[in-house]
């Protein structure tokens, strides 16, 4: 072995490399984060004002912030609600109503403590996280600006805030940290679509007859509802158990919203059935709609193997060989997989304080939990007793696609290196894995539904106190679904969880307070996803290889 340390380095196995990639990048940008900006504690004065009279007299709670930083605006739909949430003012406004359209002033001011702000920079904007204690309640805000100028110009108060804390080497780190991982996700994301292509096609001709097709997907279904149904219940256990929303004192839900929410449960399962059939096939493949891609790939390996002869397996030759060429390019560019995980979490890190994560300390502990029950407990049982392999051996051989899926967020991103783990390190036929995975990466998403449940019920828990059996199962279900339809992007679950707020008649807005933690969570859950896809690998492996034996055996004259 050479006696360089960056030889060595280079020369140690790939999973090796990235957990180096994975410890560096965090302590790199733990230093680099400036973490949050303490301010000095002030007061605020606040303003009532009501709408027209009548029973929809609408109330609203303007706050002006008397220690230089721009307020908030609350509207509540009845006195009733506003009593809930601020008794004091409530109280105040019964004493001093304001007329039909007017507005009436608090005389006394309110003290503000534990004022802080978090600046987050990613090239694109930056942003202010502002929170503080007033009246007996955290309130949180956020602003944005594209540019410096930007922000000088709207906001301020905080340019002289940012002036002094932000900017500078720091968020120069971070944003080449960002542009160095979209680079590497950017190189996978160009090799996954001709891979799954290539892959299935040949993976599915490969099968030798449409019998057998069937039977491997019904199976593999059979697999994925059972594996999200099993996270799904996990969730809610321990969401139960633990009761992370109850006595939770969370922001007022002022955060920025993900998603529009406008889709219902039928929306969405009509929307899927639409999907898997393209009426382009090429704007499938240039739009990446894998659903399409998947179901177009599987009809040409079904229509090679039906069409036979000559033309059958001169096709047959011709994907196989794109696959051995896409295989070949995938492993060029995995090698390059230290480098944007390093990127990843280092952008991570230097952009999310510590700080933030307090407040949801019991809501990330419960998710968190429940994905380790899932991945170290229910999944690795199914490894031993149903695929009858060696859980430890199994997680060793996919060790890197794991890394990458937690360090990128994404599992469609994360495909190519999945799909060469589970060939070349776990075993696995690429028949299986090249039907198995693609479908996997864009439907099989235990730990997404799992992290659904779980957001949902906290957030209720949270506004409600205990919830219901009836919602929770409804709940369930509409997890179920969404998680099915959810994207192997990065942050999809929080644009599918508004379909879930909705089907339990939850603010929307509510999604704004668990953004700030979001990031991670997904990577955790994203690591969950690919896990069980892998999973699923080694389990239908098995059966295919029962139903080749039986096949044989079929075929020997007795």
């Amino acid at each position: 072995m050479s006696s360089n340390p960056v030889m060595r380095l280079v020369n140690l196995p790939l999973h090796y490399q990235i957990v180096i990639a994975l410890v560096l990048g965090t302590a790199l940008g733990l230093y680099v984060n400036p973490g949050d900006v303490q301010l000095d504690d002030g007061s605020v004065k606040l303003q009532l004002s009501a709408g027209p009279a009548g029973s929809n007299r609408r109330i609203t709670l303007n706050g002006v912030d008397a220690a230089d930083v721009e307020g908030f605006q609350k509207t509540f739909p009845d006195l009733e609600k506003l009593e809930e949430s601020y008794p004091a003012f409530a109280e105040h406004y019964r004493a001093n109503p304001p007329a039909e359209n007017a507005v009436t002033e608090l005389t006394e001011e309110f003290d503000v403590t534990g004022r802080h702000v978090h600046i987050t920079e990613d090239g694109k904007s930056i942003a202010f996280n502002y929170t503080r204690k007033h009246g007996g309640n955290t309130v949180v805000t956020t602003d944005k600006a594209a540019t410096e100028s930007e922000l000088q110009e709207k906001f301020p108060h905080w340019a002289a805030v940012y002036s002094r804390h932000g900017g500078g080497w720091r968020a120069d780190v971070g944003i080449w940290a960002k542009f160095v991982g979209d680079l590497f996700l950017r190189l996978l994301k160009m090799v996954t679509i001709p891979l799954i292509v290539t892959s299935l096609v040949t993976g599915v001709a490969g099968l030798g007859s449409t019998s057998r097709l069937g039977s491997m997907f019904g199976k593999t279904m059979l697999y994925y509802l059972s594996t999200s149904l099993l996270a799904i219940t996990i969730g809610i256990v321990m969401v139960n158990l633990i009761q992370p929303g109850i006595g939770a004192d969370l922001p007022g839900g002022g955060g920025a919203v993900v998603g529009e929410g406008d889709q219902s449960l039928g929306g969405i399962f009509v929307g899927l059935l639409n999907n898997m059939i393209p009426p382009n096939p090429i704007a499938s493949l240039a739009g990446a709609e894998f659903l399409s891609i998947i179901t177009f790939s599987i009809l040409i390996g079904i229509f090679i193997i039906r069409t036979g002869g000559d033309s059958g397996e001169t096709l047959r030759r011709f994907f196989s060989a794109g696959f051995d060429v896409m295989m070949g390019m995938t492993m060029f560019i995995i090698r390059l997989a230290p480098i944007g995980v390093f990127a990843f979490i280092l952008f991570a890190t230097a952009t999310q304080g510590l700080e933030i994560f307090k407040t949801l300390a019991w809501y990330m502990l419960t998710v968190f939990l429940a994905l380790v029950v899932h991945a170290v407990v229910v999944l690795p049982l199914i490894l031993k007793f149903v695929a009858r392999q060696s859980p430890v051996k199994f997680a060793q051989a996919m060790s890197p696609a794991l890394m990458t899926a937690f360090s990128t967020a994404s599992s469609n991103g994360t495909l190519p290196l999945t799909m060469s783990s589970v060939e070349q390190r776990a075993g696995v036929s690429n028949r299986v894995s090249s039907f198995v995975l693609p479908l996997g990466a864009t439907i099989n998403m235990d730990g997404t539904a799992l992290y659904e449940v779980v957001a949902v019920l906290f957030i209720a828990q949270a506004y409600m106190g205990s919830v219901p059996l009836g919602a929770q199962i409804l709940v369930a279900i509409t997890a179920l679904l969404a998680s099915i339809g959810a994207a192997g992007i990065p942050h999809a679950g929080l644009v599918m969880m508004a379909i879930v707020l909705q089907a339990v008649g939850l603010p929307l807005e509510a999604q704004g307070i668990i953004i700030a933690v979001d990031r991670l969570l997904d990577m955790c859950r994203t690591s969950v996803n690919v896990w069980s896809d892998s999973c699923g690998c080694a389990v239908l492996q098995r059966f295919e290889q029962g139903d080749q034996h039986a096949e044989q055996r079929l075929a020997t004259p007795a």
